[in-house]
């Protein structure tokens, strides 16, 4: 029996394959799923079915494709109403791949579809459960992503509690939990970094887990709970339906010369998205463009920020990463992409095109000017408010970057505005941002609060964040 999570940093989100004698089965599979292909042909295994434990809202999930290219079934929990052909599980239903069962538990309560599947392997013992976003390492599902006219946000945390104590927490303290997202997914408020742990040391951690009353669960559970991303509600229906081909999306990408690419965003109005490192793109970048750099949390962040997912993109890159990008665009359903500056920005500069900048400095420099101007400077943290309550600058404000379109008149188009994050990249964003909306005194701190805080910068006490309700 092979057991394999397949993890995928940027989206915090784990895929699983799993083998037996033979035939595999895989559980929420991302779009590109070639890799899945890939390597059951190299094991001579066969794909027979393909789990999915909800219609996801933070990507666009591969089940359809994966299951033309292979004649796998797709596997659905109970309330699951696609419009493509698949099984529709009843609740305790198994399903044998190989030598080993997977069991169907209903849990609703995230979504009403919601399921986790148990695995009992070849001795009969139960070894692991895949639990989705019903059970994270150190938290739970939000119960907010599936609301409907009769349920509302406390009914759906209740069906949470109720499955969780039922389904998941009379099983044995030795199985092994497999959750769909780690640290890093709005799908949850308060995940652990680690992507697996053990249920018994789940039941001693966890905060939703601890012996309390289904109101006091409602109520820490409900707690603190930001809006989810926009692109939430148009990726569960696209799961729903089931997308079109990675291939497919690529067919139509154009590599554009400067001057085709100026036209194309004049004409489409499209988002000119540079996803270059945030130190190279503070030195020079086409103006209005917004820097999401490939080398962080792009997709979520683009999900976030870009509001529209039909939105027109156009992107900036380095060459070895055009593929990354086209793929992460997809990944969360952000498909219409139009092309890319051949060349890259380097083509830009050498049409003799208008290039900005974004002024930078340095953590020390900006200690120096604190201490000259005795802190009388307009500094904005662009930290989520859970970082920033837990230590901040003295004279600092936070404006969330995920908020950042909403709250504009936080910044001033008089005074010079400071802007960093925890260390560098979220303030980028947020300065690309300003300055397309016209803010020109806009300075990134370089390293964020995390060169800050080596200065001597008065700081807010340190409260440890998990002693703050996230």
């Amino acid at each position: 029996m092979v057991v394999e999570q397949i993890y995928t940093g940027c989206l915090a989100q784990g895929a699983y394959y799993i083998e037996s004698d033979g035939e595999v089965a895989i559980i929420d599979p991302l779009r590109e799923v070639h890799s899945y292909v890939n390597k059951a042909e190299k094991n001579n295994a066969r794909i027979k079915y393909i789990f999915e434990t909800h219609f996801h809202a933070d990507f666009v999930s591969g089940h359809v494709e994966l299951a033309q290219k292979t004649g796998a079934s797709i596997v659905y929990g109970p309330n699951a109403t696609p419009s493509f052909e698949c099984i529709i599980a009843e609740d305790e239903q198994i399903f044998e791949v190989g030598k080993i069962k997977i069991k169907v538990l209903h849990t609703p309560g995230h979504t009403m579809e919601s399921s986790c599947y148990l695995l009992i392997d070849e001795n009969g013992v139960e070894n692991c459960i895949f639990t989705g976003d019903t059970l994270f390492i150190g938290d739970v599902g939000r119960p907010d992503l599936a609301q409907k006219s009769n349920l509302t946000i406390e009914d759906l945390a209740s069906y949470l509690y109720t499955s969780l104590h039922t389904k998941i927490m009379a099983l044995p303290d030795n199985l092994i939990v497999y959750p769909a997202h780690g640290a890093g997914s709005a799908c949850g408020k308060n995940m652990s970094k680690e992507t697996y742990d053990t249920l018994g040391n789940q039941k001693k951690v966890n905060y939703a887990l601890q012996p309390q009353s289904k109101e006091q669960f409602i109520a820490a559970v409900t707690d603190g709970l930001t809006p989810p991303p926009y692109y939430f509600p148009k990726n569960v229906m696209i799961n729903k339906t089931g997308a079109k081909t990675l291939d497919d999306v690529k067919t139509s990408i154009q590599a554009l010369s400067p001057e085709a690419f100026e036209v194309a965003a004049n004409e489409l109005g499209a988002v000119m998205l540079d996803t270059r490192a945030a130190q190279t793109f503070k030195d020079g970048f086409i103006p209005n463009s917004i820097n999401i750099g490939i080398k962080g949390d792009f997709a979520p962040w683009v999900g976030t920020l870009i509001t529209d997912i039909e939105q027109p993109i156009l992107f900036i890159a380095d060459q070895e990463s055009i593929d990354e990008v086209i793929t992460r665009l997809s990944r969360v359903g952000y498909d219409n992409i139009v092309g890319y500056l051949a060349g890259g920005f380097e083509a830009w500069k050498a049409a003799g095109q208008e290039v900005d900048t974004i002024e930078s400095i340095s953590a020390e420099d900006f200690a120096n000017k604190y201490v000259e101007n005795e802190g009388k400077l307009l500094v904005k943290d662009v930290r989520k408010e859970t970082e920033y309550r837990a230590e901040h600058v003295e004279e600092a404000e936070c404006v969330s970057l995920a908020y950042l379109s909403n709250n504009m008149a936080a910044f001033s188009k008089d005074e010079t505005n400071y802007i960093h994050c925890a260390g560098g990249y979220r303030s980028m964003i947020a300065a690309s941002i300003l300055k397309s909306r016209g803010y020109d005194n806009i300075v990134d701190i370089a390293g964020g609060f995390a060169a800050i805080a080596k200065t001597d910068v008065p700081r807010s006490n340190f409260i440890c964040q998990s002693k703050l309700k996230v």
